[in-house]
């Protein structure tokens, strides 16, 4: 509870009530307290006890903390039910409902001096805005969040350090969401923090900006610790957010069959917490999965499926990323000028400050429909606007792809000593796959 209120206003709190309820000061007195007393509380002359206000919000049928801070009895209670709702709101895909929502919520919150409930709405707003693809509106709800959290407990935080993580990674900074997440994870696990739902969301979270950067053997561990950690877990949305990441890592390690099973899981936890953009990002990873076993059509199929549901949702910046992997399958299946409008159609969702390596691999696709085309000087261009973007975010595996692209193409046209130079920077991204720049790894959790 926040510090109580001067003596003078709680003075004229409690005179208020009593005549409203049609007391004198002797029936508010009895039997404890004179009526003296309560004259010269109600004057603000007096800084009365917890155990006089106590007595006194019993008589006059309120709580004591209306009487001491003013706040209306119940009140953080139906906040809570409210933000639940709220919640609710935003996991059937109604980001910008739901933002409203919180905002109204973090103003009463904040003028009742309820932190916790502050912190909860700002942690909303912090979601929306991710949904939305408002990545500084996201940091600074996180950050303001982790500010109203700063005297609680690292796994109290943690949902708050996990979102700002999120933003610089949907950002496009890939090393320093590493560095944050593998920090908390670090002190978590070495200070005997063992909060299973903490770590699960941690470890999660931590996968995809592991695989953007290349550093595998880190991603696989991770996904590794989550599994271990899910049945643990009490949060059904967290298990589902766990398997749609780990099926990222149990890709790239070829294990296509335990890659869409986890991802059928995922998919069926938020068909039940109708979570609708997890949902859709459930069929966007499945899509992808096909693609990488070949299955063309069912790849578009599900990719299509992951579209139409953000495009519903309005979750403008997964949507982008969804359709760039759907113009992928499209140009394989030698649907290239409906790609190519699809990835023209979506790089004005991303910027050098969002999506980076989203919008890397848009550009990489164009590029090689270019190419395909015969149209050398569009596709060179293309690929170095990749490049660009890709070394802004280290994302160290793509780059090494991309400059292989980049040097057979200089190489076709006559550059020998520039495609040389393409080749030797992808080579030395491919030895340096990310993991040498992380540092050591956290500490592991005490299964």
């Amino acid at each position: 509870m926040r510090e109580r209120d001067d003596p003078a206003v709680i003075g004229r709190r409690v005179q208020q009530l009593r005549t409203e309820r049609g007391l004198t000061q002797r029936q508010l007195a009895e039997p404890a307290y004179t009526p003296a007393y309560i004259s010269t509380l109600e004057a603000g002359r007096v800084r009365a006890s917890d155990e006089a206000l106590r007595h006194i919000a019993g008589r006059l049928g309120v709580a004591f903390e209306e009487l001491a801070v003013g706040r209306p009895a119940r009140l953080a209670t139906d906040l809570r039910l409210r933000l639940t709702e709220a919640q609710r709101v935003l996991a059937d895909g109604r980001a910008e409902e739901a933002a409203q929502a919180y905002a109204a919520l973090l103003t009463e919150a904040g003028t009742h001096g309820l932190a916790c409930e502050q912190a909860t709405a700002l942690l909303g707003l912090g979601e929306c805005a991710l949904e939305t693809g408002e990545l500084a509106k996201a940091r600074d709800c996180f950050e303001r969040a982790e500010r109203h959290l700063a005297g609680e407990s690292l796994p109290v935080r943690a949902p708050a350090l996990r979102g700002r993580a999120v933003s610089h990674y949907l950002a496009g900074e890939l090393r320093y969401a590493v560095y944050l997440l593998e920090s908390a994870l670090d002190e978590l696990n070495r200070g005997g923090l063992h909060d299973p739902d903490a770590l699960l969301l941690l470890y999660a979270s931590i996968i995809g900006p592991y695989m953007d950067m290349g550093a595998h053997a880190r991603a696989a561990q991770a996904a590794e610790f989550a599994l271990a950690l899910a049945p643990q877990a009490g949060e059904p949305a967290l298990i589902a957010r766990m398997h749609r990441s780990v099926a990222r890592t149990l890709l790239a390690e070829g294990r296509l069959t335990e890659a869409d099973a986890s991802l059928a899981k995922a998919a069926e936890l938020y068909r039940r917490l109708r979570l609708r953009t997890e949902l859709a990002n459930c069929h966007w990873m499945r899509g992808y999965v096909c693609a990488q076993n070949g299955e063309l059509e069912r790849a578009e199929a599900e990719l299509r499926q992951a579209y139409t549901m953000l495009s519903e949702s309005r979750a403008a910046l997964y949507r982008s990323q969804a359709t760039v992997e759907l113009a992928d399958v499209l140009h394989r299946r030698g649907k290239s000028a409906e790609a190519a409008g699809l990835l023209e159609g979506v790089l004005g969702d991303f910027s050098s400050e969002r999506g980076a390596v989203h919008a890397a691999a848009a550009h990489r696709l164009l590029g090689i429909i270019a190419e395909d085309a015969r149209d050398t000087e569009a596709a060179e261009e293309h690929y170095v606007r990749a490049l660009s973007l890709l070394e802004r975010a280290g994302a160290a595996g793509d780059l090494a792809d991309l400059c292989r692209l980049l040097g057979d193409l200089l190489r076709r046209t006559g550059r020998t000593e520039a495609a040389l130079d393409a080749y030797r920077t992808g080579l030395g991204h491919r030895t340096a796959p990310g993991t040498t720049t992380l540092g050591p790894a956290p500490a592991q959790p005490p299964l």
